[in-house]
């Protein structure tokens, strides 16, 4: 019998009206003939009772110097909380259920706080619960150290234990409910036309995410490239197939030939963003890197290098303006310094075997009077750097120019 990983969301595990939902997605997958093991997030968003973040500010508010082991134990409870809950409600409607945290369904990490990684997962529990006709829950977002010590796993987290799970028990697919019906084109809060994508390789959906999507981690695409498995993505309610995330030759099976040699498949964007251009009079190969060592040992994260004999442009986070200033006139350089930035990005598989999708895009914004700051592109990403107030009009030429 196959195993089938559902992962719920902290919205999909919020009320009793929607973990019925959850009874319900769980009873018809065991009846479609699978094994159905589950992964939650803490119930609900900033604000409610046990979320993540109520849980965080709990004590951060009264005590801002807390250690990081500590805030993980508190931040670790909002997922034990939706595991205990969500088993005992299955339980209550006929569905043998057990919880598990994340120590126990095996996740081993490196013992880094906060943002830990899983180096293994042996899923002995999980596997005896399911060989017992239970459903395990197990919670996402955590798992403990060698010495025992507990770790959570950053932003995505839960994803991540989902796919990981999924892989230590060779599941047939992962399927990840959020409050999204899939992945979509474009961030609809931006745009209201953008559509959601019915299939994606796990390259075009790890770029999206990267660029500035923000309906699954890269972390968790990435494990699931690495392991072959199937992900779907789709709303909380299950009411539509969602987004089929899967490999690059999947796509040439007959299941998926309608998608055809598509140039772009989705548009993302990243904005708050600000553009240093630094101005070297004579080539000065030993300052210039000084100027990449240090902002690294700033830990400031650049993007969109841009490297010329006389001018080298980047751009960071508005918030790491004043760091890199600091910088730079340590370094007696000349700079320019452009904030209120926006990047916008266009992904997708087939543009390195199609030409002229940079002419298509610069003739796009052309019309629309967007002006290109800066740009990068690699074998499947053109991005723009734009002003922020150009964005919704960018996005939305190219959704529309690319036929999205």
């Amino acid at each position: 019998m196959g195993i089938v990983v559902l992962k719920f969301g902290g919205t999909s595990v919020s009320t009793p009206e929607k973990r019925a939902m959850i009874v319900r997605r769980v009873a018809e997958t065991r009846e479609n003939g699978y094994q159905v093991a589950v992964v939650v997030s803490a119930m609900g968003r900033n604000g409610d009772p046990y979320s993540t973040d109520t849980l965080k500010s709990l004590v951060l508010e009264e005590h801002p110097g807390v250690t990081p082991r500590e805030l993980d134990l508190i931040m670790s409870c909002g997922e034990i909380i939706s595991a205990a809950v969500l088993a005992a409600t299955l339980t209550n409607k006929g569905i043998v259920s057990r919880a598990l945290t994340g120590p126990q369904a095996g996740f081993l990490t490196d013992g880094s706080f906060s943002e830990a990684e899983v180096v293994d997962c042996q899923p002995e529990k999980v596997f005896d619960s399911l060989n017992r006709g239970e459903v395990p829950v197990i919670t996402g977002f955590q798992g403990a150290d060698s010495t025992g010590e507990i770790n959570t796993l950053g932003r995505g987290g839960s994803d991540t234990s989902a796919v990981i799970l999924g892989a230590a028990l060779k599941a047939e697919m992962v399927e990840i409910y959020t409050d999204v019906s899939g992945i979509m084109t474009a961030d609809p809060v931006v745009l209201k036309e953008a559509k959601v994508i019915e299939q994606i390789t796990y390259g075009e959906v790890c770029q999206l995410a990267y660029e500035g999507a923000k309906v699954i981690h890269p972390r968790a695409v990435e494990v699931a490239m690495r392991n072959n498995i199937t992900v779907i993505v789709r709303g909380h309610d299950g009411s539509t197939p969602g987004t089929v995330i899967t490999g690059e030759a999947a796509l040439k099976d007959g299941s998926f030939s309608t998608r055809g040699r598509r140039a772009v498949t989705g548009i993302a964007h990243s904005v708050d963003l600000a553009q240093f251009l630094i101005e070297f009079a004579d080539p000065d190969s030993e300052r210039e890197q000084k100027v990449f060592q240090r902002i690294g040992e700033a830990n400031i994260n650049i993007d969109l290098i841009s490297v010329f004999p006389d001018v080298k442009a980047f751009t960071v986070r508005e918030e790491d303006c004043a760091g890199v200033e600091e910088i730079l006139r340590s370094l007696d350089l000349s700079y320019r310094l452009e904030k209120g930035c926006a990047k916008v990005s266009v992904v997708g598989v087939g543009m390195h075997s199609i030409p002229g999708v940079m002419a298509r895009v610069v003739q796009a914004l052309n019309q629309q009077n967007v002006k290109i700051l800066q740009s990068g592109d690699s074998n499947i990403t053109i991005s723009l750097l734009i002003k922020k107030e150009d964005l919704l009009p960018a996005v939305k030429v190219l959704h529309s120019t690319f036929n999205l």
